[in-house]
């Protein structure tokens, strides 16, 4: 069920908790690029620290932190990039036209711009979709389009 969500915090732990590591389904543009827009800014905001507290700690700590926080997300990177790839009808194995030299990236990164499927796939439903719940339409005239 796809809850409304505010703000590129919310939707990078919607990945983080909700999804860790769910490799099926389809994820919408919007969490893709929260997630990967919020993981790079704490990436960067960590580094940042860590250089200015560089003179109070030791430097081999910089790298292990660093190191741990990329490992730790590594998971959720993968899966919201797979889902995303299904969003677009495309199947995880494409995340491998990464290896690629510059054509391959530039390639993903379009591919990750573009809008997804409309409707369901063959991967799941549209995350766009509203979301249809049936307690709360008793009582209310069918649309006869």
């Amino acid at each position: 069920m796809v809850k409304e969500k505010h703000g590129v915090f919310k939707w990078y732990l919607t990945v983080l908790v909700d999804n860790y590591a769910n490799f099926s389904g389809r994820a919408r543009r919007q969490e893709y690029w929260m997630y990967v827009i919020f993981w790079i800014l704490t990436v960067i905001t960590i580094s940042i620290t860590l250089e200015l507290l560089e003179d109070f700690i030791d430097n081999d700590w910089s790298s292990v932190t660093i190191g741990v926080f990329i490992l730790a997300t590594f998971i959720p990177w993968l899966a919201v990039n797979v889902r995303r790839l299904h969003d677009t009808g495309k199947s995880g194995s494409y995340l491998f036209i990464n290896l690629i030299p510059i054509v391959g990236r530039i390639w993903y990164i379009v591919l990750m711009a573009n809008s997804g499927d409309t409707g369901p796939n063959q991967y799941g439903p549209d995350p766009k979709a509203p979301i249809i719940d049936e307690i709360d339409d008793i009582g209310k005239p069918v649309n006869q389009d």
